[in-house]
């Protein structure tokens, strides 16, 4: 599900993605032009894919985090805000569902003790610097 801005209509700030409607193969979740890459991939046993490792090489100017949970265990009421931070979208993020955050507002509670994998883009300055409370 994309959530996309009040304030600029085009521009999708944020994205949940349930497990129950993840298919087979690889499906992009993110555009390209992120800087947080994310993505499903669903095979079959025996599936594999080439080794390879990444090239370190200047590619853009980082200029916001962006942030991706993923929920391994519990319940997470996920908390979405727009540009001018109100709020644009509440849900409910269950076992296996993904949240990504690439532009606005979000916050996360736990109604149930649980587990998440947080995953953000860096280099990471501090609270001071990366972050602006609502």
């Amino acid at each position: 599900m994309n959530i996309y801005s009040k304030i600029e209509p085009t521009q999708i700030l944020h994205i949940i993605n349930r497990k129950r409607e993840v298919t087979d193969g690889r499906k992009d979740l993110v555009d390209t032009d992120q800087f947080i890459q994310v993505a499903t991939i669903k095979q079959q046993r025996g599936k594999t894919f080439k080794p390879h490792r990444h090239i370190m090489y200047p590619r853009h100017e980082v200029y916001i985090t962006q942030e991706s949970w993923i929920v391994i265990s519990g319940l997470v009421k996920v908390t979405l805000y727009d540009l001018d931070n109100s709020v644009l979208h509440e849900d409910v993020l269950e076992p296996g569902d993904c949240s990504i955050t690439l532009q606005g507002g979000h916050n996360y509670e736990f109604i149930q003790d649980g587990l998440v994998y947080e995953f953000k883009t860096g280099p990471y300055l501090g609270i001071n610097h990366d972050k602006t409370m609502i």
